[in-house]
């Protein structure tokens, strides 16, 4: 509890015991008031000078001055413990919002915990402590073990073990060394690095992940703004339909007595604060709930977007593939595989290609370059080697073409980049290279189905044959190869135009080259972007590392928290509906209507907190 927590919980304590005594004195008539204003200040006196302080700025219809005329009133009518009662369950529930948001502001805090508060830099052989706005780029700064990466930054010296929970919400370290990027933001666990400075703080890695969450309450949803005018009629409705139930009755019954009560409990049944408080509870609980997980969500309109997903579409390599090659196929004519694979990887030793990088991994021998001699590349074709006094060709089918034993229609349906080998002018096989699908894709494409996604679509710029295999590996829907990224502007438009009215297009993508695509889409979600300033720039929604699986967890967040949403407002303008109509017919007294007003806040505050708890998929 925070220290003005603690303080209101002790008013509510003594108020309580006061009223508790106040009912055991023997006094009768007036004489008992002073007993129970003495409980009255101590709990609303805050109540009462809000109200007048915002009469005073003309912001006269709001909670406040709803319970100051309830209780007033109530005083007035000889109803002391009433009034007493009505502001000490009214500052009960206050309580449990404070406690409640308090929660839900700890999980954002502990996000934005990640702004480091200094810096060390070499500055004329000394390490001197600055603030990390001071820092330029191209000086050294020194991050000791414990301590925060203030600024991003190339590792010039030393390795270390670097936890990016923070950024990524997984708690498996990485390494950092030599020549390797490091991010702002992470923590430096075990080693001693100096960093080359590349970024300044404000365009840094945690600066834009800062700005990002401290903005995202300004970007509210549907429900939230309806919230809003639904209260800025509501209540001034609620006070002159309570002034109309005072005073149209008396005329015709004069029983002024039995109408002002009955107008006074209409009032505390009135009050809107169990939405007020409850709805942008519930979005921000989801936001800092998503970021724990290292899903940053730029606002509650997006939660509520995301929820209604009914088409999610991605882009193919570094979203649903990892972008990088690897040997998918060794298919041999008249040799072994083993000696496919050999006389490739040796013949193409000496290249830096990713493909060449992946036969010889696949290969798992050591490069030997007295085994090799007289390598020439042949523009666009491939190369030529003497690999143990054999000829070796290895290539693609123009290289092959005038070869014997060799067919036009050899691995034509292969899905990926294919390899061709001959030796000593007779073809011997291929191999296939391909990128390969990440270990969560298809986790995450179940998950996505499972929780209710119509339609799932890849875009890819890749051949037919190797986005037809993908797709298919991973069961989605709909697959459009070979195209341009203008091409997948037009091809997002088309299902854009197909969806369902209530349907919502989410488009998931690297952030890197996507942000067209991304800015278009109902949803833009940028993966694996720790670190992209384009994806953080772009999308909607980013998911801070590679785990895909983070998709479907960001679904089932903003469905969680859309469903609590409606719960309560379906439980809140119920109760009080109901209890607004035994009000004013006389059947609802002020403890009753306590319970319409404070009990409906709680419940819905309580109900409200359950998006605090992301941890666990909910159906």
């Amino acid at each position: 509890m925070t220290k003005k927590q603690k303080k209101m919980l002790a008013r509510i304590l003594i108020s309580a015991a006061l009223l508790i005594a106040a009912h055991f004195v023997p006094l009768e008539g007036l004489w008992r008031l002073p007993l129970y204003l003495a409980p009255y200040f101590i709990i609303g006196w805050d109540v009462l000078w809000k109200a007048i302080r915002n009469i005073a700025h003309g912001q006269v219809f709001d909670e406040n001055f709803l319970m100051s005329l309830a209780t007033v009133g109530a005083l007035v009518l000889g109803e002391y413990a009433e009034a007493v009662g009505v502001m000490l369950f009214y500052q009960v529930g206050e309580l449990f919002q404070s406690y409640a948001v308090g929660k839900s502001r700890q999980s954002i805090a502990q996000l934005m915990d990640i702004r480091p508060d200094a810096a060390n830099v070499e500055r004329n052989g000394e390490i001197v402590e600055v603030d990390p706005e001071e820092v330029e780029i191209g000086e050294t700064i020194v991050i000791r073990p414990g301590e925060k990466v203030p600024l991003d930054g190339v590792v010039l010296e030393g390795s270390s073990a670097i936890d990016t929970a923070a950024l990524t919400g997984e708690s498996a370290p990485r390494d950092a060394a030599a020549g390797g990027e490091l991010l702002s933001g992470c923590v430096n666990l075990t080693g001693l690095l100096k960093v080359r400075v590349t970024k300044e703080f404000g365009q840094s890695t945690v600066a834009k992940i800062l700005d990002l969450v401290e903005n995202a309450s300004s970007k509210k949803a549907k429900a939230e703004n309806f919230i809003t005018k639904f209260a800025r009629y509501y209540t001034p409705a609620v006070v002159f339909g309570a002034l109309a139930l005072a005073i149209l009755p008396s005329l015709f019954t004069h029983d002024w007595r039995t109408w002002v009560s009955r107008a006074l409990i209409f009032l505390v049944i009135s009050c809107p604060c169990a939405l007020v408080i409850s709805i942008p509870l519930s979005f921000f609980g989801g936001i800092g709930g998503a970021s724990r997980k290292g899903i940053l969500v730029k606002g509650g309109n997006y939660l509520e977007l995301l929820a209604n997903a009914g088409i999610v579409v991605f882009d193919k390599t570094g979203t649903l593939t990892k972008g990088t090659f690897a040997v998918s196929e060794v298919h041999p004519v008249g040799v072994s595989e083993s000696e496919l694979l050999e006389l490739a990887a040796l013949a193409e030793q000496h290249s830096s290609h990713p493909i060449a990088q992946s036969l010889r991994a696949a290969w798992g021998g050591e490069p030997d370059p007295r085994r090799v001699a007289g390598v020439t590349e042949i523009a666009g074709q491939g190369v030529k080697a003497l690999v143990d006094g054999k000829e070796v060709l290895a290539g693609n089918r123009k290289l092959m073409a005038s070869l014997p034993g060799w067919t036009d229609g050899a691995a034509g349906g292969a899905a990926g980049t294919v390899v061709h080998v001959a030796a000593d002018g007779k073809y011997i096989g291929y191999v296939t290279v391909a990128d390969q699908i990440k270990e969560t894709a298809p986790k995450a494409l179940a998950d996505l189905k499972a929780a209710g996604v119509r339609r799932t679509v890849m875009l890819t710029g890749d051949s037919e044959a190797v986005g037809r295999a993908v797709g298919e590996s991973l069961s989605i829907d709909e697959v459009h190869a070979g195209l341009l990224p203008g091409d997948k502007v037009d091809r997002v438009e088309d299902l854009l135009a197909s969806k369902g009215p209530k349907e919502q297009l989410v488009f998931v993508g690297d952030g890197i080259n996507d942000a067209p695509v991304l800015s278009r889409a109902d949803v833009g979600v940028a993966m694996g972007a720790l670190g992209s300033d384009a994806a953080i720039e772009a999308a909607d929604v980013v998911l801070m590392d590679d785990d895909l699986s983070k998709l479907a967890d960001a679904v089932s967040i903003a469905r969680k928290c859309l469903r609590i949403v409606r719960q309560n407002i379906v439980f809140a303008l119920g109760v009080k509906g109901l209890f607004l109509l035994l009000g004013a017919a006389g059947c609802a007294n002020m403890w009753e209507a306590v319970f319409a007003d404070v009990g409906v806040a709680v419940i819905a505050i309580l109900n409200a907190s359950r998006m605090l708890k992301t941890d666990q998929r909910s159906k």
